[in-house]
């Protein structure tokens, strides 16, 4: 059984997600954390569950979806794996960060890329990466089918969707991978979005105004 821990972490609360088997094998999703206080409490919350971290993934490598990728790296010894069409994201990530005031930004460099349709082994448990470009060039998605969980960054929030103005945005494309490739996923999957609460499939598909059956033309 897959178990999904959520922190909301920077001035953007952002979601940052740690996922983990029964064995307590562990991946650490979107590291929002940036300052003193954020790392302790993932490390607080890791060394409490007794887990071992083995992956560090990013969905997409904006600002506050990376502050963390450093110090992730550097405490557990773990690669980071992106898709390869973020790696001019994540090299932008320096130059955007002190216009945020995130002025003690750390830059982390990927280990590996991540491929769609690719599944990835987290001790136990598998992790189907879905692509679904629109907000960022190389943004991915994580199913895990067996619980019918999504970790899905910033492609699908409750009653939204992911900006699409920022540079290698596309909002044609998003909406149409969303309904391609995340509306095809069961009804009753939970959908874990990178800022804002749970939603499922199947609230989406009827109630977003963007995407669901009644989305404004």
């Amino acid at each position: 059984m897959l178990q999904i821990q959520t922190f909301t972490f920077n001035p953007f609360q952002e979601n940052t997600y740690v996922i983990s088997d029964q064995d307590g094998n562990a991946a650490i999703v979107d590291p929002g954390n940036y300052d003193r206080s954020e790392n302790q409490e993932l490390l607080d919350y890791i060394r409490s569950e007794n887990l071992k971290p083995a992956l560090l993934l990013n969905t997409h490598c904006h600002i506050d979806h990376v502050l963390g990728n450093a110090f992730v790296k550097r405490t557990f010894s773990i690669p980071l794996l992106i898709h390869e069409q973020e790696v001019p994201v994540l090299n932008s990530a320096k130059v955007f960060a002190p216009n945020y005031g995130f002025n003690q930004y750390e830059a982390a460099e990927p280990d590996g890329y991540l491929q769609p349709g690719e599944v990835i082994q987290l001790g136990k448990e598998s992790l189907k990466i879905i692509f679904v470009p629109g907000h960022a060039p190389g943004h991915v998605v994580f199913y895990h089918e067996e619980s019918k969980q999504c970790l899905a960054g910033d492609t699908l929030f409750r009653g939204s969707i992911g900006r699409t103005d920022l540079p290698g945005g596309n909002h044609d494309l998003l909406l149409a991978k969303i309904k391609s490739e995340l509306f095809s996923l069961p009804e009753e999957t939970i959908i874990y979005p990178g800022h804002g609460p749970t939603t499922t499939i199947g609230f989406e598909k009827e109630y977003n105004p963007f995407v669901g059956t009644n989305a404004r033309s």
